[in-house]
C-alpha cells in the first residue's frame, strides 16, 4: 500500500515501479495479527536485489509463518533519494508501505563488499542510528547475513547480529527467540546474550579486538560467555528445506528475470580463490525428483518461460544427465527455455551436448581462470587446454558460435607469460572454429574474454596473499589487451581502483568501520557502480581513520597471523587451507573430492560425509 507522501513524489523518478510494491505473489498480512515484522533489506537496486535467489527463499520462508511478516526494502536510486530526503520521506517496505524504522528486524543481506556505504545510506534514509551502541532498544534488530559475513569485521561497528552459513537454518530460531524476548519486555542485552547461543548467531559486540603495534590483530577475546569460535549454520538436506513455490513476479525487467532452481549447495572442485567453494561447504545436492517438483511449482505460480539452474557447477551434479533429461520433458513441451549456468569444459560429454541442443541455442560460458597450465595448476582448476579446445570443438560441431571465457588476473606467482597465455588460448579457440570441418560455412566466431582482477579471500588457501598492485593490474590489462591480434577476440575487465577497495574489506579488520563511516559522510554510495565511484572519497576517508588500503592488501600475511575473522568457524580447517596454500606455490593440484577426499575438514558438519551422493 503506497503512502501519499510517498505517491506523490513518484511523478519525479525514472522508474516508479521500484517502489510500489503489489506485484505478483508479494505477501501482505494483517501487520494487527502478526508478532513480528521483518524488513529484509538488499543494498542495491530493485533491479539486482530482485534477482536475488536468497532473498526470494528467506522471503518465503519468513512467510510462510503465519505470526511473522516479512517485506522487502531496496536501496532507492539516486533520483528515489533526493525526493525522500527533500520530502521528509523515511525508507520503507514495498508490501505495506511502512516505515522500517517501526519494524522488529532490519536485515541486510551482503553479496559484495561494494554494497557496505549503501547499508548506512539506507539505515541513514530510515531514521535509524548507524552504530549498534547507540541503538538501546529491542526493537529494531539489526542483523546481516551471505556471503560477506565469514568477515563482518569491518561492518561489525554497526550490526547487532550476524548470519553465519545457511540462513535457512537459523532464521526461524532466531524470530522466535525475538518474539519470546519482545513478549517478556527483556532488552536488547539481554536478547543478544541469549541469541549468541543459537548456532550461526554472531553478536559482534561480544568480541573484543586488541592489536599488536604493527597494526595486525593480536587477539579477539570473547564477552559475556559467547563462544571462542562461531560455527556456522549448515543445512543438512536440500530435499527437506524450505523452498518457495512462488517468487514475487516483477512489474519491470530485472536483471535476472527467469524462474530459478537450486539444484546442489557446495561445490567439488576446490578451486584455491574460491571462497563460495569452501564456505558453502558440505556439497549437498537436490534429488532429480525434488528438482523438476519445484521448478515446475515455480513456473506454473509465476508465468515464466524461462527456467535456470543454480549452483557452483551444474554440470557436477551427480545426476546431470538424468536431471537433465527429465527437466527437458516437460520445458520443451511448454515453451520453456532452459538456462544451464556453470558448466565445466572437464564434463562436457556428448551427452550433454545433445541435450543441451534441445533447449538452447546461445553462446557458451567457460572459465579457464587462467592462461598457461602452469597457473592453472597453481589455482588447482584442475583443466587442460586440451580439453578446453575438445570442448569449444565439440560445441562448434554441434552449431554454436559465441564463446566467452572467464579469466582472472593478479593471482599469486603470476607473470606476464601467464597474461600472454590468456590471449594465446583465446586464440587457439578461434583457430579451432575455422579449422573445424564441421562448421556452418558462411559463420563467424566470436570469442569473449572476460578478465577479473583476483581477490584473495577469507577461508581460502589464499587468504594469506598479497594482493596485485592496481599498477601491475594496469600493466598487465594493458599487455593483454596488446597480446591479442583478432578482432574475432573480444576483451573486457574490472576497473582497478574498485577492486582495490574489494580487497581491503574482504580481509579487513573491525577498525575499517570508521572508514566506511568517513566515506559514507562523504557521500559514497553505489560504490560498484563506475559512475557514482569516488576513489579520492575514499582516499580521504582512510586518512582520517589513520590506515591505509596498502596494509590490508599488499602484505603477505604469515601463517602464524591472527586474521581478523579466525573467531568465526565455516567448517575448513586451517591447517587444510595452509597446506593448499604451499601446493600451490609448488604447483601442485589436489584432486577434486569425488575422486578423493583431501581432509578439508567439511565432512565433519554433515554427519561424517560431504560428497553430494551420500556416500562415506
Amino acid at each position: 500500500m503506497i503512502k501519499k507522501e510517498v505517491e506523490k513524489i513518484l511523478q519525479y523518478v525514472q522508474k516508479p515501479a521500484r517502489y510500489t510494491g503489489g506485484e505478483l505473489n508479494s505477501v501482505v498480512k494483517d501487520k494487527a495479527c502478526v508478532d513480528l515484522r521483518y524488513a529484509f533489506c538488499f543494498p542495491d537496486t530493485y533491479e539486482i536485489g530482485m534477482s536475488h535467489l536468497g532473498m526470494k527463499i528467506l522471503y518465503g520462508l519468513v512467510n510462510s509463518k503465519e505470526n511473522y511478516w516479512c517485506e522487502r526494502v531496496f536501496a532507492p536510486d539516486l533520483d528515489m533519494e533526493e525526493q525522500m530526503r527533500k520530502n521528509n520521506v523515511p525508507l520503507f517496505a514495498l508490501e505495506s508501505g511502512d516505515y522500517i524504522r517501526d519494524f522488529d528486524v532490519i536485515g541486510f543481506t551482503l553479496q559484495y563488499e561494494l554494497c557496505y556505504t549503501n547499508v548506512l545510506n539506507m539505515l541513514d534514509l530510515a531514521g535509524i542510528p548507524l552504530f549498534s551502541k547507540d541503538r538501546k532498544d529491542l526493537a529494531p534488530i539489526i542483523c546481516a547475513g551471505g556471503p560477506c559475513a565469514c568477515n563482518i569485521e569491518p561492518m561489525a561497528d554497526f550490526f547487532d547480529v550476524v548470519f553465519l552459513g545457511d540462513g535457512e537454518e537459523s532464521t526461524v530460531e532466531f524470530l522466535e527467540l525475538l518474539n519470546e524476548c519482545k513478549k517478556a519486555g527483556l532488552g536488547k542485552h539481554e536478547f543478544l546474550l541469549k541469541a549468541k547461543d543459537i548456532k550461526g548467531i554472531y553478536v559482534p559486540s561480544f568480541y573484543e579486538p586488541s592489536y599488536n603495534s604493527d597494526g595486525t590483530v593480536k587477539a579477539v577475546k570473547p564477552l559475556y560467555g559467547a563462544p571462542e569460535k562461531v560455527k556456522k549454520s549448515v543445512v543438512k538436506d536440500l530435499n527437506t528445506m524450505y523452498s518457495p513455490d512462488k517468487f514475487v513476479v516483477p512489474y519491470i525487467q530485472i536483471v535476472h528475470d527467469r524462474a530459478v532452481e537450486e539444484i546442489f549447495r557446495g561445490c567439488i572442485r576446490g578451486c584455491r580463490f574460491c571462497q563460495a567453494g569452501f564456505i558453502y561447504r558440505p556439497i549437498r545436492e537436490k534429488s532429480v525428483e525434488t528438482i523438476n517438483k519445484q521448478a515446475k511449482a515455480l513456473i506454473d505460480s509465476t508465468g515464466y518461460d524461462e527456467l535456470s539452474l543454480c549452483s557452483l557447477s551444474t554440470s557436477d551434479h551427480s545426476d546431470v544427465n538424468n536431471m537433465l533429461s527429465s527437466l527437458i520433458d516437460w520445458t520443451v513441451k511448454g515453451n520453456i527455455n532452459l538456462s544451464l549456468p556453470s558448466l565445466r569444459v572437464d564434463n562436457f560429454s556428448d551427452e550433454l551436448v545433445e541435450k543441451l541442443k534441445l533447449v538452447r541455442r546461445s553462446g557458451l560460458t567457460f572459465a579457464p581462470e587462467a592462461g598457461t597450465q602452469r597457473m592453472r595448476d597453481v589455482i588447482n582448476k584442475n583443466i587442460t587446454e586440451d580439453e578446453v579446445l575438445n570442448t569449444c570443438t565439440k560445441a562448434f560441431d554441434n552449431g554454436w558460435t559465441n564463446v566467452k571465457l572467464y579469466f582472472m588476473m593478479g593471482l599469486p606467482t603470476e607473470t606476464m607469460e601467464d597474461i600472454e597465455g590468456i590471449a594465446d588460448l583465446a586464440m587457439k579457440v578461434v583457430h579451432a572454429f575455422y579449422n573445424n570441418p564441421n562448421r556452418q560455412k558462411g559463420t563467424g566466431i566470436q570469442v569473449s574474454v572476460s578478465c577479473s582482477s583476483f581477490i584473495p579471500k577469507p577461508f581460502t588457501p589464499f587468504q594469506w596473499e598479497p594482493e596485485d598492485t592496481m599498477e601491475n593490474l594496469k600493466a598487465k590489462q594493458e599487455h593483454l589487451l596488446k597480446s591479442i591480434p583478432s578482432k574475432k577476440v573480444k576483451v573486457s575487465y574490472h576497473e582497478t581502483p574498485t577492486s582495490l577497495l574489494e580487497g581491503v574489506f574482504a580481509r579487513g579488520d573491525r577498525r575499517l568501520s570508521s572508514v566506511i563511516f568517513n566515506a559514507f559522510k562523504r557521500g559514497c554510495k553505489f560504490d560498484s557502480w563506475d559512475n557514482h565511484f569516488n576513489f579520492e572519497a575514499w582516499q580521504e576517508a582512510f586518512g582520517e581513520a589513520g590506515l591505509t588500503p596498502e596494509f590490508y592488501t599488499q602484505r603477505k600475511r604469515p601463517f602464524e597471523e591472527v586474521l581478523p575473522w579466525d573467531h568465526l568457524d565455516y567448517g575448513v580447517s586451517r591447517k587444510f587451507l595452509e597446506k593448499e596454500n604451499l601446493k600451490a606455490h609448488n604447483n601442485e593440484v589436489t584432486p577434486h573430492c569425488r575422486i578423493k577426499c583431501a581432509g578439508c575438514g567439511a565432512n565433519i558438519i554433515n554427519g561424517g560425509h560431504c560428497d553430494a551422493r551420500g556416500t562415506a
